[in-house]
């Protein structure tokens, strides 16, 4: 998908991008370059992240014996 770069730079994320990707109005966008490219990554709060975890394998999680503090 391409979108143009205004006058005043900047640009529309297309409505079927909106809505596949959850974006609503002023939610914070972090925008990430990479080796001459630009990422954008929806920044999520923290409320929105709880039970994103759940289930999640803890076996191999280290204690604080095995770090070199």
């Amino acid at each position: 998908m391409t979108v143009t770069l205004s006058p005043k730079f900047q640009i529309v994320i297309p409505k079927e991008m909106r809505e596949d990707l959850k974006l609503k109005k002023g939610m914070k966008i972090e925008l990430i370059p990479l080796k001459g490219n630009i990422i954008l990554v929806p920044v999520k709060r923290l409320e929105d992240m709880m039970g994103t975890l759940k289930g999640m394998d803890t076996s191999n999680i280290r204690e604080k014996t095995d770090r070199n503090i």
